[in-house]
């Protein structure tokens, strides 16, 4: 990522990985039941390169508290950090204000008021979330959508070494 010239505003989604199908005795000798990997990328939305990368196998906790701590690992490169309506929390919002991280991410509709949050945030930055689903599009057609490392640290590692070659990638078409 440091190859790109980044802006200090970025976007996060999530996407899943397969994890490649393995015979049925493995999976039963090293208990392997998790079928999917969960991977949350942080992407800069002017250049449209991964800064950061969070693998998870489980589907407990919300999108909104791995949010924050990606945003904390990279809280001095950002002023702003779009994403859906999934990361709608309340405290996801404080903790990037604390960091000094404007955040932008629509409100829920529960109460009048929720629409007056919603039209005060800026549109074009907004709408620039989307660029982190180009690039989980980008990478999955481009470097496979399937992990074939078995272990957690090797599954891990090759999700961040697609990572890096999309964007050497990137960089060299630019």
């Amino acid at each position: 990522a440091q190859l790109h010239d980044l802006s200090e505003h970025a976007a996060i989604d999530a996407t899943f990985y397969d994890r490649s199908p393995a015979s049925r005795h493995y999976c039963q000798r090293i208990s392997y039941r998790v079928q999917k990997l969960k991977v949350t990328k942080l992407v800069d939305t002017a250049s449209q390169a991964v800064l950061d990368v969070h693998c998870s196998t489980n589907r407990e906790g919300s999108d909104a508290d791995l949010a924050e701590q990606i945003a904390r690992r990279n809280a001095g490169d950002l002023r702003s950090l779009a994403a859906d309506k999934g990361y709608d929390k309340k405290s996801l919002r404080e903790g990037l204000r604390d960091l000094g991280i404007r955040p932008l991410i629509k409100h829920r509709i529960f109460a009048p008021y929720d629409h007056a949050h919603n039209a005060r945030i800026d549109d074009n930055r907004y709408n620039q979330r989307s660029m982190t689903e180009t690039v989980n599009s980008a990478v999955k057609r481009s470097l496979g959508f399937a992990v074939r490392a078995r272990s957690w640290f090797r599954e891990f590692r090759e999700i961040a070494l697609m990572c890096m070659v999309y964007n050497i990638k990137r960089f060299v078409k630019q």
